[in-house]
C-alpha cells in the first residue's frame, strides 16, 4: 500500500527534476533576454502596462484558477475571462493524484481542498472475479474546489475574474494580441494582452486556431452517486475489472461515492426510455462488490444517472506567437486513471518558473520561441501518464481475444504481488515518479511475467 512517507521519498526525485528544469531554464531566459525590448522602452510602456494585463487566460477551470493565481502571486498583472463563474456540477475532475497535490502545494493552493468535505485517497483497491489487490490524493466535488480556487485567485488585487464568453482569438500578421468577448451584459469586446493562455477544458471553441485536433473517444461513463454506503477499502478508490470495461468508485464526500461505469464506444443506452437502468441492473450489479449493491441500485432508481464522453487527444500544438493552450484544451487521456488534474497542474508549475524570470512579455516572437522548451520539459510527466492510463484502459477492459484475457490476467496478478510490482505502477499513474523508462520496464515486466505464469 502506498503510503505518505512513499509520497515523501518520491518528492525528493521530483525536486531534483525540477531543479535541473530550473538550470535548463536560466539558460533559455539569458538567449530570451536578449531578443526583448530595451530597458529604455520597458519604461515607457509601464502606463500601459497598468490599464492591459500581462497576461490574458480564457477560462477559470482548474487549469485556469490555479494559473491565475499563481501568475498572480508572481506580481503578473492577470485578467481571466470563464463563460460561466457560478459553481460547476461536472462528473470528471474529482480525484486529485499524490503528485498533483504536490504541485498544488508548490502552487501555494493546498488550502483549497479544506472546507469542501474533501477526502483523503491512499490507494487503489483492484477487484477482479471477486478477489482484490491492494495497492495518497485527495477527491471531491468538482464544482466546490474550482470555486476555492476561484476565490482564491480572485483575492489578489491584480487578478481580474469577468464573466463573459470569448468568441474568437484576436489576430494580426500571425501574432495573437487577446481575444474578442461578449460580456455578461452582452456587450461586444475586446480585450488585449502580450500573452493570451487558453484553458476551455475538453470543449475548446479555440483549439483549432493553436493546435492540430485530433480527439478520439474510445468510451463514455455512465456517472451515479452512492448516498450513506461504505466502500470495502475506506479512502480508496475502488477499480472493478468489469465485463465489457471497468467500473470505479471513490468517495467525493464524507457521506458520497461517485461510480462511474465505462461502457465502450460512443453511444450509451437511452435513459428516457429505461433502457440505460435496465442495463445497469442486469449487466453491471452483479459485478459490483456486495457492500454496494444497494447503493448502487438505490442510485438507479433515484434517477439521476448522467453520462459523459471520454475524449483522448495528444498535444499537438501549433508554436503561435501570443497564444498558449493549457488544460484540457490541449492535451487530455482517458480518465480512467484520473490524471488529468495532474498533468494540468504540472504544466501550470513549470510554466510559472519558466515566465518568472521574464520582467517584460512584449516581444511575441522570442516569447514564442523561449516557451517551445515548455513543450519538451513536460514530456516527463505528461508522457508517463497519458500512455499509462491508455494502455490500462486497454488492459483492464474485457476482450474476446485470448491473448488480451490473458495480459489482463498478467497484470492483475503482477499488481497483486504487492511491493516493488505494486508500487512502482502506482507511483507512475500517480505522478509521484514521471519516469517514461520505469513505465516501459514495468510493461516488459508485466509481459515476462504473463509468459511465464
Amino acid at each position: 500500500m502506498h503510503t505518505i512517507k512513499g509520497v515523501q521519498v518520491l518528492s525528493e526525485v521530483q525536486a531534483k527534476a525540477l531543479l535541473k528544469r530550473k538550470e535548463e531554464s536560466q539558460s533559455l531566459v539569458k538567449s530570451f533576454k536578449d531578443e526583448t525590448l530595451r530597458s529604455s522602452e520597458k519604461e515607457n510602456c509601464q502606463s500601459e502596462i497598468a490599464t492591459t494585463p500581462d497576461i490574458l487566460i480564457v477560462g477559470a477551470g482548474v487549469a485556469g484558477s490555479a494559473l491565475a493565481y499563481a501568475l498572480g502571486k508572481d506580481g503578473r498583472q492577470v485578467h481571466v475571462i470563464e463563460r460561466d463563474l457560478s459553481e460547476p456540477d461536472r462528473i470528471v475532475g474529482e480525484l486529485l493524484q499524490p503528485g498533483g497535490y504536490l504541485k498544488l502545494i508548490e502552487l501555494g493552493l493546498e488550502d483549497c481542498v479544506e472546507e469542501i468535505d474533501a477526502q483523503q485517497i491512499f490507494g487503489y483497491a483492484i477487484y477482479k472475479d471477486g478477489f482484490q489487490s491492494n495497492v495518497a490524493g485527495r477527491s471531491f466535488h468538482n464544482g466546490r474546489f474550482i470555486q476555492r480556487m476561484r476565490e482564491k485567485a480572485a483575492s489578489l488585487p491584480n487578478v481580474r475574474l469577468e464573466q463573459g464568453t470569448v468568441t474568437s482569438l484576436l489576430e494580426q500578421e500571425g501574432t495573437v494580441q487577446g481575444v474578442n468577448y461578449k460580456a455578461r451584459n452582452g456587450q461586444e469586446m475586446t480585450a488585449y494582452a502580450p500573452l493570451t493562455i487558453v484553458c476551455d477544458g475538453c470543449f475548446s471553441n479555440l483549439r483549432r486556431s493553436l493546435c492540430n485536433p485530433k480527439v478520439d473517444i474510445p468510451s463514455c461513463f455512465v456517472a451515479m452517486v452512492l448516498e450513506n454506503c461504505e466502500l470495502p477499502y475506506a479512502n480508496h478508490g475502488h477499480v472493478i475489472l468489469a465485463d465489457p470495461s471497468p467500473i470505479l468508485f471513490y468517495p467525493i464526500s464524507s457521506t458520497e461515492v461517485r461510480c462511474l461505469v465505462d461502457i465502450p464506444g460512443q453511444k450509451v443506452p437511452a435513459i428516457s426510455n429505461g433502457e440505460l437502468a435496465k442495463y445497469l441492473k442486469s449487466k453491471v450489479a452483479q459485478q459490483i462488490p456486495s457492500e454496494l449493491y444497494d447503493a448502487f441500485i438505490s442510485a438507479i432508481e433515484k434517477g439521476s444517472i448522467r453520462t459523459m464522453p471520454n475524449r483522448s487527444m495528444p498535444a499537438s500544438p501549433y508554436p503561435t506567437p501570443g497564444a498558449l493552450l493549457l488544460g484540457d484544451a490541449f492535451n487530455m487521456r482517458h480518465p480512467l486513471t484520473g490524471g488529468g488534474m495532474t498533468v494540468a497542474l504540472s504544466d501550470i508549475v513549470l510554466l510559472r518558473e519558466l515566465l518568472k524570470p521574464l520582467r517584460n512579455l512584449n516581444d511575441a516572437s522570442a516569447l514564442c520561441k523561449y516557451l517551445e522548451s515548455f513543450y519538451t520539459l513536460r514530456k516527463p510527466m505528461a508522457s508517463t501518464i497519458n500512455t499509462l492510463a491508455g494502455a490500462l484502459y486497454k488492459v483492464f477492459s474485457a476482450s474476446t481475444d485470448i491473448a488480451r484475457n490473458e495480459m489482463r490476467q498478467a497484470c492483475f496478478d503482477y499488481l497483486s504481488l504487492g511491493g516493488v510490482f505494486s508500487n512502482g505502477p502506482i507511483a507512475l499513474l500517480s505522478g509521484l515518479n514521471p519516469r517514461p523508462l520505469n513505465l516501459v520496464l514495468h510493461f516488459f515486466a508485466v509481459a515476462i511475467y504473463g509468459l511465464a505464469a
